[in-house]
């Protein structure tokens, strides 16, 4: 399982606002990914906003529009794509991904990468933070990306410190 060895986060993240930018195909696994990143925002104190796109394809140009209204010091990309029996997958994953990393880059706004890319829907729901799902991605992905724009606080304004001011 890819999230055995997922390191546990303990984030003070008060004062950090977050956008959850979510997909809308899947709803039972979105709405398991979403409640995730609401919790661990809410764990951390960060205070959030959730932004619906249509699809997967969608997440970067949701995520860049996101991060030009300057309201996010994080942002956090869900979406589910399951694997079906054309090359549909392929395009939709790899559009998703480099979109994301190049607004991340661009906006220099972390954004958590909370895209489950699986080849059925047992996975998705493995995945999806439910009740009784193994590993709980929207969680993780919100960390990701409290983790990062503490880096960056720290990084910008600390110079000289090695671990950034946030974590606990």
């Amino acid at each position: 399982m890819s999230g055995a060895n997922a390191p546990k986060l303990e984030l003070d993240g008060r004062g950090l606002r977050v956008g959850i930018v979510a997909a809308q195909w899947h709803e039972v696994v979105m709405n398991g990914l979403i409640e995730g990143a609401i919790r661990a925002c809410e764990r951390a104190g960060a205070s959030h906003e959730l932004i619906r796109v249509p699809g997967a394809f969608e997440l970067p140009l949701g995520a860049q529009l996101a991060a030009r209204s300057n309201k996010y010091d994080a942002l956090v990309a869900l979406g589910v794509v399951i694997r079906g029996g054309t090359p549909h997958f392929d395009f939709v994953c790899d559009g998703a991904t480099q979109g994301l990393t190049r607004v991340c880059l661009d906006t220099q706004i972390p954004i958590g990468f909370g895209l489950l890319t699986v080849d059925n829907e047992e996975q998705a729901l493995d995945r999806a933070g439910l009740a009784d799902s193994r590993e709980d991605k929207g969680n993780e992905a919100v960390e990701a990306s409290l983790a990062m724009a503490l880096l960056a606080q720290g990084a910008l304004g600390l110079v000289g410190k090695v671990v950034p001011t946030g974590f606990r």
